[in-house]
């Protein structure tokens, strides 16, 4: 048990404010902004973010993960496709991201449906990854149980053996998915649980509006 009270644990979130006026015209912009700004703050795994998903019973699930790429099309991230991610995914394509930069008081929500990246853009990024997990992306079955921790040790030593001083090769079974904005909501927390929630949503027309929340 954590001694004292939870309410020992409150803080009074101070220090910033959104006002309509200060939005970006969309919500790239915006998100470029804030993420420009946790980097200055130097706030560790800027790009971590929580993606909650469901399966096709609507049984959620929810893990951190860490963004790669994004633009106005969405925001990136790559994945086993085998994993629990992975399978909730293929039954139930849609997904929501947090990124919870508290030091700041400061969050991004982002909800919408979700597609996987092309497989040019699989292996662009895949290229990129240092070797030893570029062989984890072949040895781990990710999700799945093990037997224990040397299973895994020896299924990435037999990988490593197997590709040996060649290039690794992204796995059929991994690649990016892209989720697709319908909502981006910026949220700065202010004194007095008086938070500012301004939210980009995307209409039924395919139009952006920017709506304040009540905290």
């Amino acid at each position: 048990m954590v001694s004292g009270t939870f309410d020992e644990l409150r803080r009074e979130y101070s220090g910033g404010q959104l006002d309509e006026s200060d939005l970006a015209p969309d919500w790239p912009t915006q998100f470029g902004r804030w993420l420009a700004e946790t980097i200055t703050a130097g706030l560790p795994e800027p790009n971590a973010m929580v993606l909650a998903t469901a399966d096709g019973s609507g049984q959620p699930s929810s893990r951190t993960v860490l963004l790669k790429d994004y633009d106005e099309r969405g925001f990136v991230f790559f994945t086993n496709y085998q994993s629990r991610k992975g399978t909730d995914l293929t039954a139930n394509p849609y997904a929501s991201l947090v990124f919870p930069w508290f030091p700041i008081f400061r969050q991004v929500i982002v909800m919408g449906p979700v597609e996987r990246t092309s497989r040019a853009e699989t292996e662009a990024y895949f290229a990129t990854r240092p070797r030893g997990a570029q062989v984890g992306a072949w040895a781990s079955p990710q999700s799945h149980p093990l037997p224990g921790r040397p299973a895994l040790e020896e299924a990435w030593q037999a990988t490593q053996e197997r590709f040996g001083a060649d290039e690794v090769p992204a796995p059929p079974h991994w690649g990016g998915y892209r989720v697709l904005p319908i909502s981006v909501e910026f949220w700065q927390g202010r004194v007095s649980r008086l938070h500012d929630r301004l939210r980009y949503r995307r209409d039924e027309n395919g139009q952006w509006l920017v709506e304040r929340l009540a905290p």
